[in-house]
């Protein structure tokens, strides 16, 4: 992967076409003054074309050697690529999973836009897939106007709640809050977005709300901008001290030992760089901190994950792929066949916040249970998958393959983990 590396670091440092586009800014500028000078003095038109010959010309190769450089820089990344994932690491070529399921392809990009604030570039794309299925049944002369055709579109855009107006004031509302946050400190909106939401923010046993209002007394305390030294404002003091009587109070019964060292906080104002409590108010990860597990709170009362599903399944894959690629290799070397389509031929460790449910393995056909063979617990409280109960039992009783009991088919109960 070194390689991969060193061919980005050297693309996106040499070729990154800054260059090219102040090139043709600057045309675009000449041109727009030509085109003025030309409306003011229209006998001065051909001496001012003339005039743009030489530097129009010049932009235009400046921009286009830039441009050669990123030409160059992606046919060197193509071939670095090429030689590091010669072929494809799968069992078989036709077992394309994804190509079957191009609705969650294109709702997963577009969600994906929209969740990184990009609501122009999702609804573009979502326009630009609804064009080329149309224009594919022109050229198959079938009817658009037939009645499968919008609902072989929503398959096709899987767009689900990307429809809805409501889900894109929602993140453009989100992404507002956040840039207020993380780039002008404004904790306001953000505080007035948990108020709103306390009641669901409480039964998720999110400490968000206070937080965000911890935050607001430190940032009012240390005089509304970076903290620069011991030495604060006394106006700064006062303005959190009263922030902190008019919001706290309905805080104490669950935060009273936070509000209790917010408080001693006020001895130490003369010294806080060296007091026990520096760590509270020096600490400027704690922005960084609050904008994300704003972000995770805010999705999650959506009903959304905190992270891009996109963004996970890319990572997590980037993550396995070169295990996979070394146990095909091994395969390879011991004429070995990997023909499960379905799952991979051995364990990938993920990190940790990328295990999003718990997972049951058979014990007895040590196959990982799914939804369409979910794990099923006998009478006697033993757990199997359903597929092996149903090789087991053949639909009559048969005996648990742990202890002496034996029970029917009917008798199991299908657990839910």
């Amino acid at each position: 992967m070194d390689a991969l590396i060193k061919e980005q670091e050297k693309l996106s440092t040499s070729a990154n076409l800054s260059n090219s586009i102040r090139e043709i800014q600057n045309i675009i500028d000449q041109l727009h003054n030509a085109r003025n000078q030309i409306v003011d003095d229209p006998t001065s038109a051909s001496v001012t074309l003339a005039r743009l010959q030489n530097p129009i010309k010049q932009g235009f190769e400046n921009a286009t050697s830039e441009v050669k450089k990123v030409y160059k820089g992606h046919n060197q990344y193509q071939k670095v690529l090429d030689l590091k994932f010669k072929d494809k690491p799968s069992p078989s070529a036709d077992s394309d999973a994804l190509s079957a399921e191009p609705g969650h392809i294109n709702g997963a990009i577009s969600m994906h836009f929209l969740r990184e604030g990009q609501f122009s570039v999702a609804s573009q794309l979502l326009i630009d897939i609804q064009n080329q299925y149309l224009q594919n049944r022109q050229e198959q002369h079938m009817e658009i106007d037939s009645g499968d055709t919008q609902a072989e579109l929503d398959k096709l855009l899987g767009i689900g709640p990307l429809k809805s107006e409501d889900l894109r004031r929602s993140f453009g509302n989100m992404y507002h809050i956040v840039h207020e946050m993380r780039h002008n400190r404004n904790l306001l909106p953000a505080i007035d977005w948990a108020r709103e939401n306390s009641e669901r923010l409480e039964l998720r046993g999110s400490h968000l709300e206070f937080e965000l209002c911890q935050l607001q007394f430190i940032y009012l305390f240390t005089g509304g901008a970076e903290p620069s030294g011991a030495t604060k404002s006394q106006e700064g003091r006062f303005n959190a001290l009263a922030y902190a009587r008019s919001h706290f109070s309905h805080f104490q019964s669950r935060y009273l030992h936070e509000i209790s060292s917010l408080a001693t906080l006020m001895a130490y104002h003369t010294n806080l760089a060296t007091s026990p409590y520096r760590k509270m108010y020096f600490d400027n990860l704690t922005w960084e901190y609050l904008g994300e597990n704003f972000t995770k709170e805010f999705c999650s009362l959506l009903g959304l994950s905190a992270e891009s599903p996109l963004y996970v399944a890319a990572t997590a894959g980037a993550i396995a792929l070169p295990m996979v690629l070394k146990m095909k290799n091994v395969m390879l070397a011991k004429r070995a066949e990997w023909t499960t389509a379905q799952e991979l031929p051995h364990e990938v460790a993920l990190p940790q916040n990328y295990l999003y449910h718990s997972i049951f393995v058979c014990p007895v056909s040590k196959a990982q249970t799914t939804d369409d063979n979910p794990p099923m617990m006998m009478p006697c409280g033993h757990v199997i998958a359903q597929d092996t109960m149903a090789t087991m039992s053949r639909g009559s009783k048969f005996k648990c393959p742990y202890c002496p009991n034996e029970s029917r088919p009917e008798e199991a109960r299908k657990l839910f983990f």
